[in-house]
């Protein structure tokens, strides 16, 4: 349901909005973790986000850009607890919705910064290590189904192509059971994403 409100939307933006200066898609890897208190170590999950844009000019050198795009995020934590260990992987995955304002500087450079929120789509959780594997069943009704944050980064266009690193600071707790709240704690998310865009239209 929330997928296909965003699909409307975002196509409702397009149709109406006579002074979009470009549409755009774009896709790329994203890197994820989580703030999680009294954890030995804890690896990114290398993940991945697509989506599509529009940019509607506010003058020569600014511009809103709202986006909507598919975001897988999530994190590896490794255990000590009472001489057993463990590796807990959490698979959290939204439909995010950053709100970018754009700062031109010339024609190639672009600083991107705004809010961002995201809709929980799906989740998954497995266990390794001396705990068994699959220990606890947390699904997605054990997260919160809204994530929201902060974000930026920066953009270096090349004509119709556009190369651009953003880095997201979430400022809501990601836990919503009893369950996955004695593994997270009030762990919140951070992400750092690297991607290639496709911009068309005119945006010279």
């Amino acid at each position: 349901m929330i997928k296909h409100l965003l699909t409307i939307a975002f196509c409702s933006a397009v149709m109406f909005s006579a002074n979009a200066q470009y549409l755009g898609v774009k896709g790329g890897l994203t890197l994820s973790n989580l703030n999680i208190d009294e954890v030995d170590d804890r690896n990114m999950r290398t993940g991945y986000h697509f989506g599509a844009y529009i940019n509607l000019p506010l003058g020569d050198a600014f511009a809103f850009q709202p986006e909507v795009n598919y975001t897988t995020k999530g994190t590896t934590a490794q255990y000590d607890v009472l001489f057993f260990q463990g590796d807990y992987s959490f698979n959290i995955n939204y439909i995010d919705v950053p709100l970018m304002g754009v700062i031109r500087f010339g024609e190639m450079v672009e600083l991107h910064i705004g809010p961002y929120v995201g809709f929980l789509a799906g989740s998954s959780f497995s266990t390794e290590g001396d705990f068994g594997e699959g220990q606890e069943e947390l699904d997605r009704d054990s997260f919160k189904s809204i994530d929201y944050g902060l974000a930026a980064g920066l953009a270096i266009n090349f004509n119709a192509l556009q190369l651009g690193a953003r880095y997201h600071y979430g400022l809501q707790e990601v836990a919503d059971s009893d369950n996955a709240k004695a593994f997270l704690g009030d762990a919140r998310h951070s992400y750092l994403q690297v991607y290639a865009a496709i911009r068309l239209g005119t945006f010279d």
